[in-house]
């Protein structure tokens, strides 16, 4: 419906323009008459109602964007009344899970051959751990579509994927980090764009089990040098995290006072007045209880930082006396562990500000009903001030509301915050028009051109 541009701002798409009513609760988007999906169906305000609608069937994550109380069609616009008012409406359908589909076509098959849909590119093929083939769509309905076949590779190890872009066997590789430009510095026909993230790398504690314990979660954030990492194992490719929201967003990160900064002998100093003692000499601390206090911190390595987060964390938190072990697990099966809530702890790497504002990012990780929030967070107050940000569109107003939520949030240690990653993306000097978004789901789009 609509999209983001490159400063992070939304502009039309599938949606020419739109309006909100004055009591706030009723959106009205005005759709393009001149729209075909890659099948050559015509987009109809009816197929693009349909789409809205499955999307929040299928996915319950749908509704934590805003909550629809109807969607209606008429004439060339699509009206969307919600339940309560939400400033955010327009910014969500944006996100990936509100994908314009043609509903008219055997929406079944989409699992395995790819979804119908409006953009410069058709799925031929794909397998979801290899590779996807991607072809020019005939009917694009926003310019030429400059290159025949496109494929990508999923090549989850960083160094497999800078030797691929070494050798030439591919042309463009996202996410590789700040050693591979000393890597790439005497190779002319490789050139680099990077951008300060919007994505915030952190830990999920699950407080429905031993890190129930305030505490103890204190504690193990305290014995965490996160100013290391950043600055020395990822080479200065990160900012230290903190807070939920990163400093590349003004939602005052340099005001909010972090309790938990790095400390390992005020950690040490926690542990101990809670009752967590060496009682075999091992080492790592008992509970309060006797009972060995063993964390799994569950992480996937798709992204290298991840994996250096863990290992580091894990060498800290030995130091303090707090035993983890670390669980590598596919990022299918990692999806599945935190919405079952089978972890101590989790890492997990998201945008921040998948709507154009954080809202939904708070929403879905620390709201108390969230079914995302599967680690046991819960505030009332928290919840109070979501719910207030809800319905609240005065933005300096907004802006206050992320900023109390946020210091609640690091006031309870309910996570861990890593860093916040610069983003980088490496390719030939044959592809020209890539650019770097501030959502990251702009890789590939009519202005890449291959020489």
């Amino acid at each position: 419906m609509v999209r983001f541009d490159k400063d992070g701002k939304i502009e039309p798409c599938l949606a020419e323009d739109w309006s909100v009513s004055d009591d706030e609760l009723t959106w009205t988007f005005t759709l393009r008459k001149d729209v075909k999906f890659s099948n050559g169906t015509k987009m109809t305000p009816k197929i693009v109602k349909e789409s809205l609608e499955r999307a929040f069937k299928l996915n319950s994550r749908g509704e934590t964007f805003f909550k629809p109380e109807s969607i209606e069609v008429k004439e060339n616009q699509l009206v969307i009344k919600t339940e309560k008012p939400s400033a955010v409406v327009p910014g969500s359908l944006a996100d990936p899970l509100f994908l314009i589909v043609d509903t008219t076509a055997d929406m079944d098959s989409f699992a395995k051959d790819g979804p119908i849909c409006t953009g410069p590119y058709v799925v031929k093929k794909f397998n979801p751990t290899e590779d996807c083939e991607l072809v020019k769509n005939e009917h694009y309905w926003d310019g030429k579509v400059p290159l025949d076949k496109v494929t990508m590779k999923c090549i989850d190890d960083q160094a497999t994927r800078s030797m691929a872009l070494q050798n030439g066997e591919i042309q463009a590789a996202y996410n590789l980090k700040t050693e591979n430009l000393a890597e790439f510095k005497k190779q002319k026909d490789i050139k680099f764009l990077e951008l300060d993230s919007l994505r915030s790398t952190y830990s999920f504690m699950n407080q429905n089990g031993p890190l129930k314990d305030l505490k103890l979660r204190q504690a193990l954030i305290r014995g965490l040098d996160r100013e290391s990492y950043a600055n020395k194992l990822l080479k200065g490719g990160a900012t230290p995290g903190k807070a939920p929201i990163p400093p590349t967003l003004d939602f005052g990160f340099d005001d909010l006072k972090d309790e938990n900064a790095y400390d390992p002998a005020s950690a040490k100093k926690l542990l101990a007045e809670a009752g967590y003692k060496d009682t075999d000499d091992d080492g790592f601390v008992e509970m309060p209880d006797g009972k060995p206090l063993e964390l799994e911190f569950v992480i996937y390595t798709s992204r290298e930082e991840l994996n250096i987060y863990a290992q580091a964390a894990q060498a800290n938190l030995k130091d303090i006396g707090i035993n983890v072990k670390l669980n590598t697990v596919s990022y299918e099966t990692l999806l599945d562990m935190r919405d079952s809530g089978s972890f101590d702890m989790l890492i997990w790497n998201v945008l921040v500000a998948n709507t154009g504002d954080p809202e939904n990012y708070l929403r879905e990780n620390w709201y108390s009903k969230s079914p995302s929030n599967q680690a046991g967070y819960k505030n009332e107050q928290v919840d109070t001030l979501i719910d207030e940000l809800t319905i609240t569109f005065d933005e300096n107003k907004r802006r206050e509301l992320d900023i109390e939520i946020q210091q609640l949030i690091m006031n309870d240690a309910a996570t861990v915050f890593f860093g916040y990653e610069t983003t980088y993306l490496f390719h030939s000097d044959k592809v020209t028009g890539l650019e770097l978004y501030p959502m990251d789901y702009y890789w590939l789009t009519k202005d890449v051109k291959f020489k």
